[in-house]
């Protein structure tokens, strides 16, 4: 069986463990968070074996005659391309949701963990990038490489569940309708789920399966709504996505009575987001800056160059350094700290995927 195959299995695994934990939120029956549990591992497990099948098949296309056997391994690892990458970050997301699922016993994360995982996969199908093994490029070819990604994928996975329980805990707190704390989870999770529907209609209307994701990007993303040519079809895209972020600020309070009911307790909820990010943080600091300043200076001769995706994975730092300072040194917990957890998200993504995909720069090699 190929790598291919693996990571279908798991990719179905995944969305039908999405389908379960949603369910089970709904209709709170054991057996279906059961069923999830058990699906998510058989994903998880199956993932496993993809990379692993993938880092075999890497191995004679990605490696260079020099160098010892070690050396030879690290530059084989499948981490080095923009699919390689979202399959890690998807790996690395639903390791984290099982440690926190069986550290706390209770599935109803699930519901808010696994649609990332899901969109993620989804991002991959409908932009239809490669997932060709192709030779490495001379930047990336590192024993730096696999400390500073993999490092970096741990950190983003984590910096996702910080945001799944961040925003569990606003729905949970904020009740008022004309709260601005209200407002914003309303907000973002409207707007997720605007985006997401907006990429299924340009992939039924122009296949963009079939392009590359820069292409993508820049030539079909909201063409069949937003930014539809029809001027008719574009406005009545605005008044639809205005009715379903009014929709879900108008009855979004009737998840918090959904969640009550599995008596998740809003303390527990805080402490993952904090301990979350408390191990995100340093990790992200390491594999991110420190150990990625070193790849740079071998791959370019400057530790630091100013390149968008230096500047943006610092200010992802920062807004985390913000994060644990308010929460350590001036003691807030609670609705502005989540906050600040969320924003941090947000802009993770972006640094992610907005740079790679629409600037320029030393990490371009992302839009392979």
């Amino acid at each position: 069986m190929t790598s291919s195959i693996f990571f279908s299995l798991s990719e179905l695994a995944y969305m039908m463990a999405m389908v379960g934990y949603i369910a089970y939120l709904v209709f709170k029956r054991k057996g279906i968070g059961v069923a999830a549990s058990a699906i998510t591992i058989f994903g998880f497990s199956t993932q496993t074996m993809a990379i692993i099948k993938r880092w075999i098949e890497s191995y004679p296309i990605k490696i260079v005659n020099e160098g010892d056997l070690l050396s030879k391994l690290l530059h084989s690892a499948p981490f080095s391309n923009l699919y390689e990458s979202l399959i890690l970050f998807t790996w690395t997301i639903i390791l984290s949701y099982l440690i926190i699922e069986f550290r706390y016993k209770n599935r109803s994360f699930g519901a808010f963990v696994t649609p990332i995982a899901g969109i993620v996969l989804l991002f991959i199908d409908l932009t239809g990038m490669s997932k060709d093994i192709q030779p490495l490029m001379p930047a990336l070819r590192s024993n730096w490489l696999i400390a500073h990604v993999i490092l970096s994928f741990i950190a983003y996975a984590t910096f996702a569940i910080s945001f799944s329980t961040a925003i569990m805990y606003l729905i949970m707190t904020a009740e008022k309708r004309n709260e601005g704390f209200y407002i914003f989870w309303t907000s973002s999770v409207g707007l997720f789920l605007i985006v997401l529907i907006a990429m299924a209609i340009d992939f039924m209307t122009f296949r963009v399966a079939f392009r590359t994701p820069e292409t993508f990007i820049k030539s079909y993303l909201f063409r069949a709504t937003f930014l539809n040519q029809s001027t008719g079809i574009s406005i009545m895209s605005w008044i639809v996505a205005s009715g379903v972020l009014f929709l879900l600020w108008r009855f979004g309070y009737l998840l918090k009575r959904v969640l009550d009911t599995f008596s998740i307790s809003i303390d527990t909820l805080d402490d993952i987001t904090y301990k979350s990010i408390a191990v995100g943080f340093p990790v992200f600091g390491l594999g991110g800056l420190i150990f990625g300043g070193v790849w740079a200076a071998q791959a370019w001769g400057t530790y630091w160059s100013w390149d968008p995706k230096e500047t943006w994975s610092l200010i992802t730092w920062l807004v985390y350094a913000i994060y644990l300072h308010a929460r350590v040194m001036r003691g807030w917990k609670g609705k502005k700290a989540v906050v600040i957890a969320s924003v941090g998200f947000l802009i993770v993504i972006f640094t992610y995927l907005g740079v790679n995909l629409l600037l320029s720069g030393l990490h371009a090699y992302g839009e392979l």
